[in-house]
C-alpha cells in the first residue's frame, strides 16, 4: 500500500512527464520517475512493491529546480485583505493553533561556491487542517452525533519557539486578549494545539486559566501529564509504554547488545532511559554509553562528547526525543560526528527538513518508531476535491493554491485564479511538500474532534428534558461542562480504534518500524519494513522483512554492535572484571563438558554413559568396556593364570607319584597337598575378574580370592609350625613332641579359614560388591566393573591375609636355623617374603589405578603372590625329586643329625 507519493518537479514537467508514459508502474509509484530513476532505484521500486511491505516515497530534488521560491504576497491585493486564518461557522467552533508552515533553507544549484540560498515555504503541516475540516464535515453529515447541532472550526498557524506568536491566535480564538467577558461571548469549545510538547505547554499555561478544553495531538508527552500542573490538558496520541519493549526487540532479532543511548535532558528522556534501561538488562543487552542532553545545548553537548561517541564500538544508536529537537541532533550527528551507526528513533520527523543530512550514500542508517494507525476510509479522496472554492475562508490553501500552480494575481479574490489549472489538485504536489497519507499527527487530530463531538453529544443528551433554545437548537453554556465527559470518554471511531483520553486507561501503542532508503537526485523512500505489536503472543510481537533494510553505503549485511564477539559451541562465557556482561572472554569447556549452542554461560556435563567429542560441541554415546578375555591383557592373564594353575596341578601329581620319598614325607605330606590345591584355586579364582562382571562374579570375586589365599597361607602357618614342632620334638623331656603327635597343627587350617569365611559373610551381608561403571578412566569408554561395596570390609580381609602371612614369616623366619636338610623354614620365609612385597606393591598401585588396570592389578597381584608361594616352597623340592634323588635319601639326613648331634665341643 502507498502512504506517499514520487517527487514532482516543476508541476508541469512532471504532469507532462505522467502523460507521456504509457507503461506501468509499481503500484503507487509515479510512471514517470522510473525514467529519470536510475536502474538500481527501479529495481528497488519493483522489490518494495512487489514483497508486499507498505513503501511511503517522500523526496526533495536535489538538482532539479526548485518548484515553491517565496514570491512577494503583499502586492496580492485579495492576500492583503484576507485574515490569516482558516474558518468555517458554527453552533460550536472547534479552534486549532497549528504550525502550518516553516521555512527550510536550500543551497541553490546555479552557484555552489557562492552558497547562495533559496527559502522554500513548506505546507507539509497544512494537512493537520484538511484532518480537522475533514473530520468535522464528516460529524456534520452524519445522524448519529449531533443531530441539531454544527460543528466549525477556527484555524491559526503558530510558528514554533516564538512565544509572541501567541498573541494573534488568541485574538483569532477570543476575538482580543481573552478575559472572562470575551470567553463568554466566543463559540469557541475546544482548542487542538501540537504537535510539539512545549508549544502545548506554552499555550495550555493560558487555557488552564479559564479551565478550556485543550487537545494536544503531539507525541505522548510526560511533562503534559501531570494534571495538577494542566488540568484541562488531554492527549490524543498513545503513551509509548512498549516502546522500550520495541525497540529491544529489533536489537535482539539483530543480535545488537552493545548499544548507546542518547535522549534529551527533560521528563521525557528520564523516563525512557529508565525503561530502556531495566528492558536491557532484562535482555542482557549493555549500554555502551549514556547521553542525557540538554535542549539548550545540543549541538555543543555532542561535539564536547565526539570521541566517547565516535570511538565506541557501539554501532547502534537508540535516540529518543522529540521532532524537533531531534531534528537539531541529527544535523550534529550526520554532519560532523558519527559515520556508519544505525539510528533506532522513536518519531518520524518531517523528512523534508532534514533532507540534507540524509543524503545519497548516507552513513547513517534510520531506523524509525511511529504509530500504526489503520486508514481513515475517504481521507484521500478528500483530499484531492479540496480547492479554494470549497474552502473560501481558508487564508492557508488559498496560499498554497497560488505557490504551487503558479496561478496569475487576482485583484478581486483569492478563490477564482487566473490561468490556473482548472482540474488543480492537491495529488499534483510532490510529496516532500504535500502527503496525501494521513500521518500520525493528522489522524490524533480526527480523533480528537471526534473526542468533543462525542462529549457534546453526551452533554445534550443529558440536556434534553432540561435546556432548549426557541430555534429548537440546543447549545453549551460554558467549555468547561466538557470536561467531565471528556475524562470518562471511551469510543470507536469510524475506522475501528478505541478512542480513550484517560492517560491511565490508554491502550498500548502498535509500531511501524520504517527504513530510509536514499537516492541520487534527493530521493528519499520510507519503506515499512516491519510492524511491532504488544498484543501479539509473547516471541511474536515483532515481524521484520529484513532484505528491505537498506543499510550502510556499499554493504548489504546488517551492522554488527556488540562488546565481545560469540562464543562458538565448545566455548563458554567467562565475564571480564569490572566490565558490562556483554563484555566476556571465550574459555574451552571441560573434558566431559560441552557447550552446543552460541553464548553459553556454563557448559553441560555430558551424561556418565556419553562423553564429549573433541570440539566440545557434541555428547557421544560411550563404548562399554571391561576386561575381557579378547583383549591382549585380558589374553596374557588367563594365559598365566591356566599355565600356573596347571604347572601347579604338575607339582601336584609329582608330589603324588613320589609321596614315599623322605622329602615328600619330611614336612607334613598332606599339608603339602592342601597347599598345591590352594594354590591352584588361587590361580584359577582371578579368572573371576576378567569377562564381562555379573552379579556373581561380584559376589565371588573378593570372597574367594580371600577364602582360598587364607587356606593357603594358613597351610604355610601350619607347616611353619610342623618344621619348628618336629625339632623341638627330638630335644629330650619336651612337650612339643605330644603336639606335634596329636596333630595340633592341623587344627589350624580350618580355624583361620572359619574367621576368614565369617569376615567375607559379614560383608556380604552388609554391603556386598555391585555392578558398577567407570566413566572417567578411558576416553570414550564406559568400564564395566565390580564395586567392592565395603571398602572397610575389602581391607579387613587383606589385612587378615597380612596377618596370617605376618605370622607364618615371623616362625619361619625363627625356624630358618634348623638342621638344613629337608627342612624348608627357609623357603617359607623367602616365600612369605616375597608374598608380602608383592601385596605391600599392590596397595600403592591399586590405589593409583582407574577402570580395567585396576582390575588387571589386582589379577596380577594374585598370580605373582601365588606363583611366589608355588616356587619358593616346591622348586627346590622338585629339583631334588626330578632332577637330584640321589638327596631325597633318609640316611644322608640321619648322618647329619648324628654328626651334629656328636661334634666335639
Amino acid at each position: 500500500m502507498t502512504s506517499g507519493r514520487g517527487p514532482r518537479w516543476p508541476i508541469e514537467e512532471a504532469r507532462g512527464e505522467i502523460q507521456q508514459r504509457s507503461y506501468m508502474a509499481p503500484r503507487g509509484v509515479p510512471r514517470w520517475l522510473l525514467k529519470k530513476a536510475p536502474h538500481d532505484l527501479s529495481r528497488r521500486f519493483q522489490k518494495a512493491s512487489h514483497r508486499g511491505p507498505r513503501w511511503h516515497l517522500v523526496d526533495v530534488p536535489k538538482a532539479s529546480p526548485i518548484p515553491l521560491i517565496v514570491r512577494s504576497l503583499a502586492a496580492t491585493s485579495c492576500f492583503s485583505t484576507m485574515k490569516q486564518r482558516a474558518h468555517m461557522d458554527g453552533d460550536v467552533i472547534i479552534a486549532g493553533f497549528f504550525p502550518l508552515y516553516a521555512l527550510a533553507t536550500y543551497p541553490s544549484n546555479n552557484d555552489a561556491s557562492a552558497h547562495e540560498e533559496f527559502k522554500l515555504c513548506i505546507f507539509k503541516n497544512y494537512q493537520f487542517v484538511l484532518a480537522l475540516i475533514f473530520a468535522i464535515e464528516e460529524i456534520n453529515k452524519t445522524h448519529d452525533l449531533l443531530q441539531n447541532l454544527t460543528l466549525g472550526f477556527d484555524i491559526c498557524n503558530v510558528q514554533f519557539g516564538i512565544s509572541e506568536a501567541f498573541k494573534n491566535p488568541f485574538i483569532c480564538l477570543f476575538g482580543k486578549i481573552p478575559n472572562y467577558s470575551c470567553m463568554s461571548n466566543s463559540k469557541s469549545i475546544a482548542v487542538l494545539t501540537g504537535p510539539s510538547g512545549l508549544t502545548s505547554a506554552q499555550i495550555g499555561t493560558l487555557l488552564d486559566l479559564y479551565m478550556f478544553p485543550q487537545l494536544t495531538f503531539g507525541p505522548f508527552d510526560h511533562a503534559l501529564s501531570d494534571h495538577n500542573k494542566f488540568p484541562a490538558l488531554y492527549q490524543m496520541a498513545s503513551k509509548d509504554t512498549s516502546i522500550a519493549t520495541a525497540m529491544v526487540s529489533l536489537l535482539l532479532h539483530f543480535s545488537w547488545n552493545w548499544v548507546g543511548l542518547l535522549t534529551l535532558q527533560d521528563d521525557n528522556g528520564l523516563w525512557i532511559l529508565h525503561e530502556l534501561k531495566e528492558e536491557m538488562a532484562k535482555n542482557r543487552v549493555c549500554v555502551a554509553f549514556e547521553l542525557a542532553i540538554p535542549n539548550y545545548s545540543l549541538s555543543l553537548k555532542v561535539m564536547a562528547l565526539y570521541n566517547q561517541i565516535n570511538k565506541s564500538s557501539a554501532n547502534v544508536l537508540i535516540i529518543y526525543g522529540d521532532n524537533e529537537s531531534l531534528l537539531d541532533l541529527m544535523i550534529c550527528i550526520e554532519q560532523y560526528l558519527i559515520k556508519g551507526k544505525v539510528c533506532i528513533m522513536n518519531s518520524q520527523w518531517d523528512l523534508t527538513t532534514k533532507r540534507t543530512y540524509f543524503m545519497l550514500g548516507s552513513s547513517l542508517v534510520p531506523l524509525i518508531f511511529s504509530h500504526h494507525h489503520p486508514d481513515v476510509s475517504g481521507f484521500t479522496d478528500f483530499l484531492k476535491a479540496v480547492n479554494p472554492s470549497k474552502h473560501p475562508e481558508d487564508f492557508f490553501l488559498a496560499r498554497l493554491w497560488f505557490l504551487s500552480f503558479n496561478c496569475s494575481d487576482s485583484e478581486s479574490d483569492c478563490i477564482i485564479w487566473e490561468k490556473c489549472p482548472h482540474d488543480a489538485s492537491l495529488d499534483w504536489l510532490p510529496g516532500h511538500i504535500f502527503d496525501m497519507t494521513m500521518s500520525g499527527h493528522s489522524y490524533n487530530i480526527y480523533n480528537a474532534v471526534y473526542a468533543v463531538a462525542q462529549a457534546l453529544h453526551e452533554i445534550l443528551l443529558h440536556q434534553t428534558e432540561a435546556q432548549t433554545m426557541g430555534n429548537g437548537k440546543q447549545t453549551m453554556s460554558s467549555p468547561v461542562e466538557l470536561h467531565p465527559f471528556l475524562k470518562n470518554i471511551q469510543f470507536q471511531n469510524p475506522a475501528g480504534d478505541q478512542v480513550i483520553l484517560d492517560d491511565k486507561r490508554k491502550l498500548e501503542a502498535q509500531y511501524d518500524i520504517v527504513n530510509i532508503w536514499t537516492f541520487p537526485e534527493g530521493l528519499d523512500l520510507e519503506v515499512q519494513i516491519g510492524k511491532f505489536s504488544p498484543y501479539a503472543p509473547h516471541g511474536h510481537q515483532l515481524s521484520l522483512s529484513e532484505n528491505m533494510v537498506e543499510w550502510a553505503i556499499e554493504t548489504t549485511e546488517p551492522a554488527h554492535s556488540v562488546c565481545s564477539e560469540s562464543c562458538g559451541p565448545g566455548f563458554r562465557k567467562s565475564p571480564q572484571e569490572e566490565k558490562a556482561v556483554c563484555c566476556f572472554d571465550c574459555t574451552p569447556c571441560s573434558e566431559n563438558e560441552i557447550a552446543n549452542d552460541t553464548d553459553m554461560e556454563q557448559c553441560l556435563k555430558c551424561p556418565d554413559h556419553q562423553y564429549s567429542n573433541t570440539e566440545r560441541n557434541q555428547c557421544l554415546p560411550r563404548a562399554a568396556n571391561f576386561l575381557d578375555y579378547g583383549e591382549p591383557l585380558g589374553m596374557a592373564l588367563v594365559f598365566m593364570a591356566l599355565s600356573l594353575s596347571t604347572l601347579t596341578a604338575v607339582v601336584l601329581g609329582v608330589f603324588v607319584k613320589h609321596h614315599n620319598t623322605p622329602i615328600v614325607k619330611a614336612n607334613n605330606q598332606a599339608l603339602s597337598y592342601i597347599l598345591l590345591i590352594s594354590l591352584i584355586f588361587c590361580f584359577l579364582c582371578s579368572l573371576l575378574f576378567i569377562g564381562p562382571p555379573n552379579t556373581v562374579t561380584c559376589f565371588l570375586q573378593q570372597t574367594t580370592f580371600g577364602v582360598v589365599f587364607t587356606v593357603a597361607l594358613s597351610t604355610i602357618l601350619a607347616k611353619t609350625v610342623t618344621v619348628v614342632l618336629a625339632f623341638k620334638a627330638t630335644s629330650p623331656g619336651r612337650r612339643m613332641r605330644w603336639l606335634l603327635l596329636s596333630g595340633a597343627p592341623n587344627f589350624i587350617i580350618p580355624i583361620c579359614t572359619l574367621i576368614q569365611v565369617t569376615l567375607c559373610g559379614l560383608w556380604l551381608g552388609t554391603s556386598p560388591p555391585f555392578i558398577d561403571t567407570d566413566a572417567h578412566s578411558e576416553h570414550g569408554h564406559l568400564i564395566i566393573l565390580c564395586n567392592k561395596g565395603s571398602l572397610t570390609a575389602f581391607y579387613c580381609v587383606l589385612g587378615y591375609l597380612g596377618s596370617l602371612a605376618l605370622a607364618s614369616f615371623t616362625v619361619a623366619f625363627l625356624a630358618r636355623n634348623l638342621p638344613d636338610t629337608f627342612n624348608e623354614a627357609k623357603f617359607l620365609t623367602f616365600s612369605m617374603l616375597v608374598f608380602c612385597s608383592v601385596w605391600l606393591t599392590f596397595l600403592p598401585v591399586y590405589h593409583s589405578s582407574k577402570g580395567k588396570v585396576m582390575v588387571a592389578v589386582e589379577v596380577f597381584s594374585i598370580l605373582a603372590s601365588s606363583t611366589g608361594l608355588l616356587v619358593c616352597i616346591f622348586a627346590p623340592k622338585c629339583y631334588i625329586i626330578l632332577i637330584r634323588p640321589d638327596k631325597n635319601l633318609l640316611h644322608g639326613f640321619q648322618d647329619k643329625t648324628w654328626t651334629s648331634r656328636n661334634k666335639p665341643s
